[in-house]
């Protein structure tokens, strides 16, 4: 019987009947599945107590004897005595198992990844003592080379053999989707996870990304993966889907070459003359398309990630400085570059916020807003207002107050020194400045949900993309007049 016979037959016996079963790619559990598997997380032992006992506990998916046989299959990925290419074979044969396990299984193979494959602690003391010695001598910089690959944990060189065999980086990117949700009741993991976020920062490193566009004349299979993985605006049909891929759209991804034909983010941009306040004429299908001899604007209108798993690895910023660069090719006429983008943290945050912003105002406006409303300008009262925002005239002190609202939403609410709205992190990271309000920017039910139908552009100047940054660094969001007037 060769090794990889042996390994085939060893995994099998991980759970009776496998040997029946054809292995496939990773398939999520049923939610409740999770939901039963979740019960008592912090009341389990660890991984080294169950490998000792002789019992399982109830809510402990495999029995320590099954788990000391799981954990001698990871090991032997690793075993020295066999080519990159063999662990990467014995890898495939865990993976095969795992796509048939129940979630507890997979927990547990998480927790044996997480706690069993740790850096050696004395051998990591040691030659930190050596390096911390070593200081400003000859010696420094062996002492150096021999603390970093102590730092290589034995987990990482177990991760870097899956992804060794053709569907591993999927295995490992679906593994890490599935393993993000229960980090917050079982911090055991939390190892494994900052293990995979690491090695991903690097292999799907920009260097080796590539930028594609998608038209309509990619495959079906690959336009049907932006009609799922849309995040903004909903694809509502085929239709739709034309729409946002005609004369004068542009659609962009990042591709990775482990993961071809999926986009791993995606922009949808239209060519415009003018920087859009709505995206309703966007996605209207009967539009007629924009003049592209006269097209001097491009809307980045919906930017959408694709893989939950890469949760923490960033190249969006990426993506729009090289889309910026193709499209300036393409259309030298171009000369602004903005977003219509949603708002979708400030609904919440004024339910819990708009009672100081009242008391913040000026007697005289704090009047006025009170005689619109119809008695004492409270926080109930302008949140109830607000339900029915495009009832509001344009010069309502309820609608002028909803603007300012937001405007100090997206410019003065810091989070670790970071905009607290998402999508505005996002874009101010990467240099923009907030540029214009949009009153009824998204009439739809999620804009009404979000944000009172609010939109904003962000503006990506591109000779103070640099000079915006610098400025955010030090707690100062870029911002236009007409932004600085609504919270003035």
């Amino acid at each position: 019987m060769n090794s990889s016979d042996w390994l085939s037959r060893s995994v099998s016996l991980l759970r009776p009947g496998l040997e029946s079963r054809t292995a496939a790619s990773p398939a999520a559990p049923q939610a409740a599945d999770i939901a039963q598997d979740d019960t008592a997380v912090t009341a389990s032992r660890s991984t080294r107590e169950r490998l000792r006992a002789t019992l399982r506990r109830q809510q402990e998916a495999l029995s320590p004897r099954v788990l000391r046989r799981t954990l001698t299959e990871l090991q032997s990925i690793l075993d020295p005595q066999v080519s990159e290419v063999e662990g990467g074979r014995r890898a495939r044969a865990v993976a095969g198992w795992y796509a048939q396990a129940t979630a507890g299984e997979r927990r547990d193979c998480w927790l044996l990844m997480s706690e069993q494959f740790a850096p050696d602690p004395k051998k990591l003391k040691a030659v930190r003592e050596q390096y911390e010695a070593a200081q400003g001598s000859a010696e420094e910089g062996q002492a150096e080379i021999r603390l970093r690959k102590a730092l290589i944990s034995p987990r990482t060189r177990l991760l870097q053999r899956f992804a060794v065999f053709p569907e591993g980086m999927r295995f490992l990117v679906d593994l890490r989707a599935e393993l993000l949700p229960q980090l917050r009741s079982d911090k055991r993991l939390l190892a494994l996870d900052a293990e995979l976020e690491n090695l991903f920062s690097t292999w799907f490193d920009v260097a080796f990304l590539e930028l594609r566009r998608i038209s309509w004349d990619s495959p079906a299979s690959l336009i049907e993966k932006l009609i799922k993985y849309e995040a903004v605006h909903d694809i509502r049909s085929w239709g739709d889907m034309k729409n946002r891929l005609d004369s004068d759209r542009r659609c962009y991804g990042f591709f990775h070459p482990r993961l071809d034909g999926e986009p791993l983010i995606f922009v949808e941009v239209a060519l415009m003359d003018e920087i859009a306040e709505s995206i309703t004429p966007l996605l209207d299908e009967a539009a007629a398309p924009t003049d592209l001899a006269r097209a001097t604007t491009a809307i980045f209108y919906s930017i959408s990630n694709t893989q939950a798993g890469l949760r923490g690895v960033s190249f969006g910023d990426s993506l729009i400085k090289r889309v910026v660069e193709t499209l300036k090719g393409e259309f030298p006429r171009l000369k602004t570059f903005a977003t219509l983008s949603p708002i979708p943290g400030l609904r919440s945050w004024l339910s819990k916020n708009v009672a100081p912003m009242i008391v913040r105002l000026p007697p005289k406006a704090r009047a006025d807003l009170g005689h619109a409303l119809g008695g004492d300008a409270t926080a109930e009262r302008l949140l109830s207002a607000w339900e029915q925002p495009f009832q509001l005239e344009a010069k309502s002190p309820v609608r002028l107050m909803l603007l300012r609202c937001a405007a100090r939403y997206l410019v003065s609410e810091l989070q670790e020194g970071k905009p607290r709205d998402p999508v505005a992190r996002f874009h101010l990271g990467n240099g923009a400045r907030v540029e214009r309000l949009n009153w009824a920017g998204d009439p739809s039910a999620k804009g009404l949900k979000q944000s009172y139908g609010l939109m904003v552009n962000y503006l990506y100047d591109l000779k103070r993309l640099d000079r915006n940054r610098a400025a955010l660094a030090h707690g100062k969001i870029p911002m236009s007049s007409a932004i600085e007037d609504l919270c003035s």
